[in-house]
This record gives structure tokens, sequence and C-alpha cells, in this order.
């Protein structure tokens, strides 16, 4: 009794697995003129990370909404701290922006006329299609 109730689904799943030929139709045939073409170049070098930058960006900030934020230099990138959440890592993606691995937290840093200005985005919901940015205005304190 037991087998055939096994059976029984999956000759059914035989059944409509033959009718799902959907990926085997034939694409209708278009003009030359009608396809575009997209051409992909690398940058043309990467950029390499020393450990000195993060100096010039490590020091406490003042963000736009009230929080504060320490940042310090790491081997290679930076550590953020928001007022007492856990710290967060960044990764050097060029000379003046930071990105966690997840890609969810970006930072740029040496805006502004005086260069001590820097900008923040964030996604804080990774269920929704929402990005929060945030500036600092100045550094508070700088090594």
């Amino acid at each position: 009794m037991r087998s055939l109730s096994l059976i029984v689904p999956a000759s059914l799943l035989l059944l409509a697995a033959s009718h799902a030929g959907a990926q085997t139709q034939a694409y209708p045939l278009t003009e030359p003129e009608q396809t575009s073409r997209v051409q992909v170049t690398a940058p043309p070098q990467p950029f390499q990370f020393w450990d000195y930058e993060a100096e010039w960006v490590s020091g406490a900030y003042a963000m736009s909404n009230g929080w504060h934020m320490k940042v310090d230099p790491s081997r290679d990138g930076i550590v953020a701290q928001i007022d007492k959440r856990p710290p967060l890592r960044l990764l050097a993606v060029s000379q003046n922006r930071y990105a966690s691995r997840d890609g969810n937290v970006w930072m740029e840093f040496n805006r502004g006329a005086s260069g001590e200005d820097m900008l923040m985005s964030y996604v804080p919901d990774t269920r929704t299609a929402q990005v929060v940015v945030v500036t600092a205005t100045a550094r508070l304190a700088q090594r």
C-alpha cells in the first residue's frame, strides 16, 4: 500500500514534466539590426590599498541623523562603530570609498570643500528596496 502511495505522485510528476516544454520551444528569429550588443571592460588597473590611507579617514564623525561614528584603520580597510552598535568592517574599494562585504553599507570620505565630510549609505532591511543616505558634516576629533 505504501509503495502505491509513492508511485501515484511520481507518475503525476512525470506526466506534468512531459508537458512542460516551454524551455524547448524555438525563439522567434530577429533581424540583425534589432539586436543590441553590450561590451564590458575591466578597470584599467586594480586599486591597491595601503594601510596609511585609512589613517586619513580615521577619527570621530558627527552624523546628520544624530549618530556618532568612530572610524579606525584596519589591515584591508576601516572599522566603523556607530554609537553602541557592534563594529562594522569595511573594505577599501577605492581611495575614498569603503564597502561592507555584503555590499549593504558604503562610506565615501574626503567630501566637501575641506575634505572632512563623509557620506554613508546603507540598506536597513534586505527584504525591502530601500537605501538610507546619511552625511557627516565635520570630523569631531582627528588623530
